[in-house]
């Protein structure tokens, strides 16, 4: 362990402790701020005033870490006075007067007082609880753009229409980089072989598709459709989940219907699973996967369904056993993550709406991904992951500034992601727009790609609060304007129009333009469509 942590438990703590539950009631400091916790604000489509963006509110309702919020989590709080919270298990808090009130079923939970700013608190957390691992996930990740094909194809994934999908990206001028298929690809959840009916010769088509410079990802989940032969088979070997009471195969209802599910938390399942994964890519060529579903709330008791208790098989345990898997495969993506901090495991936002509101969420959502210990994080699909809004959309009414602000966002974020695609909702002008967005991104890659090398070995955030990297500069709830590692600021536009405040750290920065300004003020910026506001910073 590394020794930047001071390890002081603080006696202004009350604990009181009854029926095996632990409440502690931390008074604040002056001044002081709590960050973490969840990467998520809200679920897609809440309206924004519903919204509470990090730092958490002096009266914040309380808020559990049993359930993720269908993102990445962590049991972590940080404060801008150096202070932090951590529990190896889920726990409560909530905010009353400005006193942090926690709650915990399993053990007292201290602050600890670990220097001054909020960057002392996250350095010395995660340099205890999860120090960075030394990898990445593959570079290319990073480096160019990513393409997924849920919003084309939906449930309709297929051999003709993903080679379609990837010979536009080529035939309008976009970078080529992974290429995720979406579901379902086979025939039931659980067969991890190609729907001969939709794919005819998916050999073919893997080696079509790298011969166009994609690396292929596959989208799975731990569950297992309750007909089939593979349901007969697990379910004899004791690798799915059961019902607490009748030990049976629990049929879990998640956002496709219910099936039973993989239990990861035992030796033979995640072997079986991997086995799978690795046939896929010994006989195809596959490059990695898309875990999905790693969601708590399908193993929760307000669902019917109950855990395992002989593997302790609960939503946190399957999420975390689940990303340890995903680690072992350098081209991944989870949208829910449980602990697992620092690992080389890349991660997507939750799918938001298509809507200022939603875009206005996105980066609060990456700066807080970081502060929990997730730096290699993609920021959605560009537009947002909603199916339905694609499906129905009137192209003479659909708002083009919206699909280029969100495009913009994405260009220097360590990851950029389309779904949708420009050439099918774009006109020709805000098409070549979205494209130099694309272009933008791979012209940066070499820079994002070092900055997550560098986040490998310290552990330090690529998106970064301005809180963390300029403390004690009023910052504290600045949630529209983030660090690109400690070199770039960057402030999109995440309101409809064509200017925007900008408030610069003391120092000298460049913008995007090269003019050159004086740190420490507030300027107002001209913002054309074709516009992303960056400034570099001048040492």
């Amino acid at each position: 362990m590394k020794n930047l942590m001071i390890a002081i438990t603080l006696l202004i703590c009350s604990v009181s402790v009854f029926a095996e539950k632990f409440n502690t009631e931390i008074q604040p400091l002056s001044g002081e701020k709590w960050y973490g916790a969840f990467a998520a604000k809200a679920w897609c489509n809440t309206p924004l005033k519903d919204i509470r963006f990090q730092p958490f509110e002096a009266n914040t309702e309380k808020k559990d870490l049993n359930d993720n919020l269908g993102n990445q989590a962590a049991p972590l709080l940080i404060s801008n006075m150096g202070r932090y919270v951590w529990s190896n298990e889920p726990f409560a808090f909530e905010l009353k007067d400005g006193n942090l009130i926690l709650y915990s079923d399993t053990e007292k939970l201290d602050v600890v007082l670990a220097g001054k700013t909020l960057r002392d608190a996250y350095v010395a957390a995660k340099d205890k609880y999860f120090p960075a691992s030394g990898k990445t996930p593959n570079p290319l990740m990073f480096k160019m753009p990513q393409y997924n094909t849920w919003i084309e194809l939906g449930n309709n994934q297929n051999q003709k229409d993903i080679i379609k999908y990837a010979d536009n990206v080529l035939k309008n001028g976009f970078p080529t980089g992974v290429f995720m298929i979406d579901d379902i690809w086979s025939k039931d959840y659980g067969t991890f072989e190609f729907d001969a009916n939709t794919f005819p010769d998916p050999k073919g088509m893997m080696d079509y598709l790298h011969a166009k410079n994609f690396k292929v990802m596959l989208w799975i989940t731990p569950f297992v459709s309750p007909d089939g032969k593979e349901f007969r088979e697990l379910a004899s070997k004791g690798c799915l989940v059961l019902k607490k009471e009748s030990k049976e195969p629990a049929l879990i209802n998640w956002w496709n219907g219910y099936s039973a599910c993989l239990d990861l938390t035992n030796p033979k399942a995640m072997d079986w699973l991997k086995g799978q994964l690795k046939n896929l890519q010994t006989k195809y060529g596959v490059d990695g996967f898309k875990f999905d579903a790693a969601d708590f709330l399908f193993y929760k008791k307000g669902t019917g369904q109950y855990i395992n208790e002989a593997t302790n098989t609960t939503g946190e345990k399957q999420a975390e056993m689940y990303g340890k898997l995903g680690a072992e495969f350098d081209f991944n993506e989870f949208r829910a993550c449980w602990k697992n901090g620092n690992q080389p495991l890349a991660q997507r936002l939750q799918d938001k709406g298509f809507s200022w509101d939603d875009l206005k969420i996105l980066v609060p959502d990456m700066i807080s991904a970081g502060l929990i210990g997730y730096p290699f994080t993609c920021p959605d699909m560009i537009g947002g992951g909603l199916l339905s809004v694609f499906e129905k959309i009137d192209l003479n009414t659909f708002d083009q500034e919206l699909m280029i602000r969100s495009a913009q966002i994405q260009a220097l974020m360590p990851m950029m992601q389309f779904s949708v695609t420009p050439w099918r909702v774009l006109d020709e002008k805000h098409l070549a727009i979205c494209r130099e967005t694309a272009l933008l991104h791979a012209k940066m890659g070499d820079y994002i790609y070092e900055l997550a090398a560098k986040a490998a070995q310290d552990g330090e955030p690529i998106v970064r609060h301005l809180e963390y990297s300029f403390p004690n500069q009023g910052f504290e709830s600045c949630n529209d304007q983030y660090m690109l590692g400690d070199k770039y600021l960057v402030a999109p536009m995440v309101n409809k129009g064509e200017t925007r405040n900008v408030k610069l750290p003391k120092g000298l920065w460049i913008d995007d333009l090269g003019i050159k300004y004086k740190g420490g003020q507030t300027v107002k910026m001209n913002v054309p469509l074709n516009r992303l506001v960056y400034f570099i910073r001048q040492k």
